[in-house]
């Protein structure tokens, strides 16, 4: 659905549910109440809303494009600091990124990107042109930057960026946790691109089940952060009592100078009691009582037929020329002769199609249909009256010089007053505005003499015109077949639609197959169509990308999948076909070939990297708590002594009590270590380890011991360390005194990218610290982000060693603790430690916190006491699972959420 145009329809229909977000400048600390005069409980954050404003921010917004990833994040996070200083969640924050998309949104996807490189390339080429000009014309400008932010279509899952966007939210959230007072407490939820799903859709899906949870309050305040339209219809669809929508403001008022934020709030409830008004039935059949949820839910139902994501708007209806209002007038008009409500979703799960009445529909749909012939009429008036104005000011335009907009300053002026490099900054500012002059004319129809009407609406015969051009038919035998064929898709499209607004993707592999939709008068036979869906499975990242991207971006995919992209030029036709912008075209490029495409990816899947094959997996959200929290108690006291679920099975439960309204499954994955080739048995037994330096007595059988105590092949199995059960897997060759070794160089190194600690001496080189963050890869590995204070620190075992968390001394704590770092573990898993020697202080001798740990290979855990940098700390489960702690009172990445079914 356009985002303009129906917010703008709406924004001046119901004046009164938008108003002005208030944004002090301010840092808050969750203490003082919301200037906002509403105190909001949970704030969801569609992220490509964020993301790609800050990628390619306009020129209008005063920020400078960034040029390299890092500066993106950081546009990122300022981004998000700003949004919830507006909003002040109480607790809960959703950051969801658009996973894999189901193949009905691929069309659009697709259609965007390949018209998004179309058009950088038309820029770039005149930007070129100019630049020789200028140079011709001796005006000095400065250097074209190279970005690695060039091309936006890296916005996809499976890429790079979106990968490390991932890893650097992570940290940011653990940092922030930890840090700031107002998210301490928070429970904040990532949903990244890894996930399959769009990114609104994963937000209404958590709500939804969040609603049917024992414990839930249904006076539960939700603010939804997005630009798309649609965000308000299933903001509606939810039901639920306070819904807010927070977004820029992109629309032009007389009151945004006096504004005190760009943002505004649209507050659903007060669009609920609009529209119960404006939906009130003209003639009532007997003994019928009106029921607003069911009419909301109508309303969101046949605004379908003005456009959405996923199918075409039907030719008869703009939602500029008024559409919404005749439908909705419409439909208050016939609801008696409909026989009731369009859709009962109370049985949205039905199979039979019983949620939907597709009689009524057809009934409905028809009678809208009558109206075509005027709105084509009254259409084509405005065009021809719109067209011969704009010829009329081009012509005067040409009766006279044209202005010289950008002046050059004369030698023998004002020029001496101005330094060298300030004539080169005018110069490329100069540049700059010529640029955007040529992208906004370029884009105009009208002006670049490229007007085309074959259809022309509203004159005899715009029926057939429109099928012979749009679908090349010819016989009215055919146009027949085509319209009953396009009716049958469509009403697909629109069962599809409904069941994804209000429930889940009812099929991952349903497409509407054409670029244009049926005239509503086209809809006889509509109730004739059984529709059935086949759920199926998302495409993998890389599937996905293989798609939606053009040729011009395969350098987002991995070297062996830009094999596959054969054709450089991928030209295609843009129908703008009674439109005056470019950009209200459709591009008509061939759809995917999905079975052709996925029979070829699938035969180079298997030489992917280790790297590059994280990429392309998919996986479970994750949840983030402070460790004060109960709800880190809770998870963490699930774990036994062994490192596993004490009831069992793969999944924790969480209620809604200990987690501050919030229900689900966390689920750590303990199966995720394999072994590896190079590190044998034997490798270990041969080598002097450091247990035996220091007068252990190494009799233990390594081939024989107890499996209880310790995994075959571990050099720590039945020593007194601090992390005595954790396999140190990847470690083996010369102990050093100091119980440090090197890691040997295995095939599967590439699992080690990005930690800090690969390559260092460190007795658990593969056990992630806490502050890891990015997600065990299907060896068990994970990555460590760099934290503000890695580093060494005095006192700390791991001094001099690149570690995001250095004061903590890797997992567990113990007593008595040597010089050297080591001492007793406790084995129970609520053990206490005992002293702290000098090895083990931190720089300002501040007080020591408590951390709990679990570990993801399933083994023992600890309790005990270490030293705290300023005595803060916090825990992290990883996504599949394992939890390290890191100083007391931080925050817990407390393991994958997983949505309750």
């Amino acid at each position: 659905m356009g985002v303009p145009s129906f917010y703008r329809w709406l924004a001046n229909r119901y004046p009164k549910t938008v108003v002005n977000a208030v944004e002090t400048t301010e840092e808050h600390d969750g203490s003082s109440p919301n200037p906002n005069r509403i105190e909001f409980d949970n704030l969801y954050l569609d992220m490509n809303g964020i993301i790609h404003p800050c990628f390619h921010p306009e020129q209008d917004d005063q920020v400078n494009s960034p040029v390299t990833y890092d500066e993106v994040f950081d546009n990122i996070f300022e981004y998000i600091d700003r949004i919830l200083n507006i909003v002040r969640p109480r607790k809960l924050l959703y950051m969801a990124i658009d996973g894999v998309a189901p193949r009905a949104k691929m069309n659009q996807q697709r259609s965007r990107r390949f018209r998004t490189a179309k058009d950088r390339q038309t820029l770039e080429e005149e930007e070129d042109r100019l630049r020789k000009q200028f140079e011709i014309e001796g005006k000095d400008v400065f250097p074209k930057v190279e970005s690695r932010v060039a091309d936006s279509n890296v916005i996809t899952p499976g890429t790079e960026f979106m990968y490390e966007l991932s890893k650097q939210l992570q940290s940011y959230i653990r940092l922030r946790i930890a840090n700031h007072p107002a998210w301490r407490s928070l429970r904040v939820i990532l949903s990244d691109a890894s996930s399959p799903g769009e990114g609104e859709h994963k937000i209404m899906s958590f709500i939804r089940r969040q609603r049917t949870c024992e414990g839930y309050d249904p006076n539960t305040r939700h603010v939804l952060y997005g630009l798309d339209a649609d965000l308000i219809m299933l903001a509606l669809a939810t039901h639920e009592i306070h819904f807010s929508i927070l977004r820029e403001n992109v629309l032009v008022e007389p009151t945004a100078a006096t504004s005190t934020s760009k943002a505004k709030f649209l507050h659903v409830w007060i669009l609920r009691e609009y529209l119960k008004l404006d939906l009130k039935i003209t003639e009532m059949p007997e003994k019928f009582v009106p029921d607003v949820e069911r009419l909301i839910d109508d309303f969101i139902f046949i605004c379908f037929f003005a456009g959405n994501d996923f199918l075409p708007h039907m030719p008869t209806l703009e939602i500029h020329e008024g559409a919404v209002d005749l439908l909705m007038h419409v439909y208050t008009e016939e609801f008696k002769n409909l026989g009731g409500y369009l859709v009962d979703v109370q049985r949205i799960n039905e199979r039979k199609g019983a949620y939907i009445k597709l009689k009524r529909v057809e009934k409905f749909i028809l009678a809208v249909g009558a109206y075509e012939d005027r709105i084509f009429k009254k259409r084509s008036a405005i065009y021809e009256s719109r067209l011969r104005r704009i010829l009329s000011d081009i012509q005067a335009d040409e009766g006279h010089e044209e202005e010289d907009l950008f002046p050059v300053m004369s030698s023998t002026s004002n020029q001496k007053d101005f330094n060298h490099d300030m004539q080169i900054y005018e110069n490329t500012k100069m540049l700059k505005e010529q640029l955007k002059s040529y992208t906004r004319e370029k884009s105009d129809v009208f002006k670049n003499g490229l007007v085309t009407d074959m259809v022309k609406f509203g004159s005899p015969g715009w029926r057939k015109r429109y099928y012979k051009c749009k679908f090349s038919v010819e016989t009215d035998e055919d146009m027949e077949k085509i319209r009953k064929n396009l009716v049958e898709k469509y009403t697909q499209g629109l069962c599809w639609v409904l069941l994804y607004y209000f429930s889940d993707v009812p099929s991952w592999t349903w497409y509407y197959p054409y670029h244009y939709g049926p005239f509503a008068s086209d809809f006889k036979g509509l109730s004739s169509n059984k529709v059935i869906f086949t759920k199926g499975l998302p495409f993998k990242p890389f599937d996905q990308l293989m798609a939606v991207l053009p040729p011009t971006s395969a350098h987002a995919l991995p070297a062996q999948y830009r094999l596959l992209m054969t054709d450089e030029e991928s030209n295609f036709d843009t129908d703008t076909d009674g439109k005056r912008f470019i950009w209200q075209g459709i591009c008509k490029l061939p759809f995917i070939d999905e079975d052709r495409l996925l029979s070829a990816t699938k035969k180079i899947e298997k030489d992917l990297s280790a790297e590059e094959a994280k990429r392309n997996m998919e996986n479970l959200d994750q949840l983030f708590v402070h460790s004060s929290e109960n709800l880190a108690s809770r998870i963490l006291s699930s774990f036994n002594d062994m490192g596993l679920i004490k009831q069992g099975g793969n999944s924790i439960k969480i209620d809604s009590d200990p987690s501050g309204n919030i229900s689900g499954f966390v689920q750590p994955k303990l199966d995720s270590v394999n072994d590896l080739d190079d590190v044998s048995e034997a490798d270990i037994e041969e080598r002097q380890l450091w247990h035996d330096m220091y007068g252990y007595n190494n009799s233990r059988n390594y081939r024989s011991h107890n499996r209880s105590e310790g995994s075959d092949g571990n050099p720590n199995a039945g020593f007194r360390n601090s992390s005595p059960n954790v396999v140190n897997i990847g470690a083996g060759s010369d102990w050093n005194p100091r119980g440090r070794g090197r890691v040997h160089n295995s095939p599967h190194s590439g699992s080690y990218n990005g930690n800090p600690n690969t390559g260092f001496r460190n007795s658990s080189p593969d056990v992630v610290n806490i502050g890891a963050g990015s997600g065990w890869n299907p060896r068990g590995r994970g990555e460590v982000h760099r934290s503000p204070h890695s580093g060494s620190h005095n006192g700390n075992p791991n001094t001099g060693f690149r570690n995001s968390c250095p004061n903590v001394v890797n997992i567990g704590g113990g007593s008595g603790w040597n010089p050297r770092g080591r001492g007793e573990v406790h084995r129970s898993h609520h053990g206490s430690g005992g002293s702290y020697h000098d090895a083990a202080r931190t720089v300002d001798d501040q007080p020591r916190g408590q951390s709990w740990c679990a570990n993801t290979y399933g083994r023992g855990t600890a309790r005990g006491n270490v030293s705290g940098y300023y005595g803060r700390g916090y825990h992290t489960m990883n996504r599949w699972g394992g939890s390290q702690s890191r100083h007391d009172r931080g925050d817990a990445n407390v393991g994958s959420w997983r949505r309750t079914n």
